[in-house]
């Protein structure tokens, strides 16, 4: 749990470790998963390197704020009403894939409403005592925020509920036939919660925010924006083509995004002139293995393992895994997101197929369907099309 305060002369506290070649993600993003990833320079994920140099770079105020223009609109909207009342804001969730400025968004809140932030996460709070201790400490019209809420333990959602709601918590005292509940009056405050996984929210939660906000992929014109100011923060020297060239290629997420522009940096500085250009830029993300459609080693592997090995599929994914040396829940939950959203793997029933799309990004001819459904390579044993000891659920 983190107090956030005032944040000034930012762009002097920028720390940033040596260049590297490789990120970890940090391990698993949702409960239950067993792998750890293996380090991207794609990955949306935010690790340690990108959060010190994220607080830097952070926009300060919605007018700020590029992209996502229905959601800054609206949110705007929501906070300005809240400072003509004179009363804290309805609460706010926010939703939307990893790195596209939730947490941004939350800190934008609390600057607009000139108010202190108080940072936690779901994972963090596990009992509900931690977040009647959260709770219990805030100030009037403090904002709340909390990361990846839905990752909150079930006794903790049900006291958060009440606590949104009607601005109190009740505190058990005792135990078994003796243990009283104390009412615990709580002062008006705003919950921001972020998500990755709105689904996995209770309705009950979700009911008790007032204003909802789904973030989208940005538009390689809004990344451009995104880059042109990192750049004047980080004092980078880069032209409009180089600034174009990493923003094609960032999956229209500022986070990667940013993390790019600092590689591109560091290969200016070490093997070029030290200024971002487009051959700059695009010797660098061949370094780094990013293709001119963001696809990087573990992205091609998938597509090439689908059109050359399995005739475009299906295929079942521990076999599609095996093939290209990967776990399967790095495969599912690391490539599969990004490819199957750009249309190059549809996932079936039946496994995993390449799309028209990952047989031109290839350089390949696609066969015929009929030809494609007499190559599976599925290993059945039970005539099902599906591979031994799997659901069946999209050929796991």
């Amino acid at each position: 749990m983190t107090e956030v305060p005032s944040q000034r002369g930012f762009a002097s506290e920028i720390r940033e470790p040596e260049a590297a070649g490789s990120f970890r993600s940090g391990g698993s993003t949702e409960p239950g998963g067993s792998y750890e990833a293996t380090a991207r320079v794609v990955d949306a994920g935010g690790t340690d390197d990108d959060r010190v140099v994220e607080a830097a770079l952070r926009p300060r105020r919605l007018a700020e704020f590029p992209g996502q223009p229905r959601v800054r609109d609206q949110l705007g909207l929501v906070l300005e009403a809240a400072r003509r009342r004179g009363s804290p804001p309805d609460h706010v969730l926010l939703s939307g894939p990893p790195g596209l400025g939730k947490t941004t968004l939350a800190m934008i809140v609390a600057a607009e409403l000139d108010r202190p932030i108080r940072v936690t996460s779901g994972p963090a709070i596990q009992h509900a005592g931690d977040l009647a201790a959260v709770l219990s400490s805030l100030d009037e019209g403090e904002v709340l925020f909390l990361d990846e809420i839905h990752r909150m333990s079930r006794p903790a959602e049900e006291m958060l509920y009440l606590a949104m709601e009607d601005y109190r918590v009740d505190v058990i005292v005792g135990k078994g036939p003796g243990a009283t509940a104390i009412p615990l009056e709580l002062p008006a405050f705003t919950v921001v919660g972020a998500t990755t996984r709105a689904g996995l929210l209770p309705a009950p939660l979700r009911d008790r925010f007032g204003f909802t906000g789904h973030l989208d992929y940005y538009d390689v014109a809004d990344l451009v924006t995104i880059l042109h100011r990192s750049a004047r923060l980080l004092a980078v020297d880069a032209d409009e083509a180089g600034i174009s060239e990493i923003a094609g290629r960032s999956r229209g997420t500022p986070r990667i995004a940013n993390r790019l522009l600092r590689r591109v940096r560091d290969w200016a500085q070490v093997h070029g002139e030290g200024h971002v250009d487009h051959p700059a830029a695009r010797a660098a993300l061949a370094l780094f293995d990013v293709d001119d459609a963001g696809l990087d080693r573990l992205d091609r592997a998938v597509l090439e393992a689908l059109c050359g090995r399995f005739g475009g599929g299906p295929v079942g994914l521990s076999t599609l895994a095996i093939a290209v040396g990967e776990e399967a829940d790095t495969v599912e939950t690391v490539a599969e997101p990004y490819l199957v959203r750009e249309g190059y793997v549809v996932r079936t029933p039946r496994g995993r197929s390449a799309a028209a799309r990952a047989w031109r990004h290839l350089g390949l001819t696609a066969p015929s369907p009929g030809l494609q459904q007499d190559a599976l390579p599925l290993e059945t044993g039970s005539g099902s099309g599906q591979e031994p000891g799997t659901s069946g659920r999209f050929g796991r």
